[in-house]
């Protein structure tokens, strides 16, 4: 009697967690969140360049300094795409593409990143600071950034600021970064013009 009193018991301990996960599950479980990249964009070839190119570590405001894509900051509001995340951190994301561009318009210079393992010492060194990099209501990426670069030999300086607005040909977020995609391919072209 004792003995199936506690069969039954050890039964039901192990009945009530299979019952569970189930149900669990029908709760609505979210869906695995879909990543994203910045992808190059092709841009003119340009004869001069410095021999070695160094790309700092991106500047980012804070609200853009996350896994989630920010679709716009319109309206004092962030709009953040809760499921579609940066497949590497942002800032590090646009530094390789960056790099990227600039070494195909730049086809006689070395081009690197700051964050990277190779430490030469570069005749020119880039900064990058986004104050803006989202869409307004239209669905317009805007990328607003200060560069400068500092020259060696001979050693000045020279900076711009950029204001570059691009459309998204879908309203999803594949068009979104799509656009972030192109606005950053014309800063490339802005940053190898600066280069020269």
């Amino acid at each position: 009697m004792i003995s199936s009193t506690l069969g039954r018991r050890r039964f039901g301990a192990f009945a009530l967690p299979a019952l569970a996960v189930p149900a669990l599950a029908a709760c609505g479980a979210s869906p695995e969140p879909g990543l994203y990249t910045l992808a190059t964009r092709p841009g003119s070839t340009l004869p001069r360049g410095p021999a070695i190119v160094a790309i700092r570590d991106i500047g980012l405001p804070g609200y853009l300094d996350r896994k989630e894509i920010v679709r716009s900051t319109e309206d004092l509001k962030l709009d953040v795409r809760a499921n579609s995340w940066w497949g590497e951190p942002l800032g590090g994301l646009v530094s390789r593409i960056l790099v990227l561009d600039l070494s195909q318009r730049l086809t006689n210079s070395k081009v690197f990143g700051e964050a990277g393992s190779i430490t030469l010492d570069p005749n020119a060194s880039v900064g990058v600071d986004l104050q803006r990099f989202d869409a307004d209501k239209a669905g317009t990426v805007i990328l607003l950034a200060q560069v400068a670069i500092q020259f060696n030999r001979p050693t000045r300086s020279a900076a711009r600021n950029f204001s570059i607005r691009k459309s998204a040909t879908t309203p999803d977020t594949a068009g979104h970064v799509a656009a972030m995609s192109d606005a950053l391919g014309e800063l490339a072209d802005g940053i190898a013009s600066m280069l020269q």
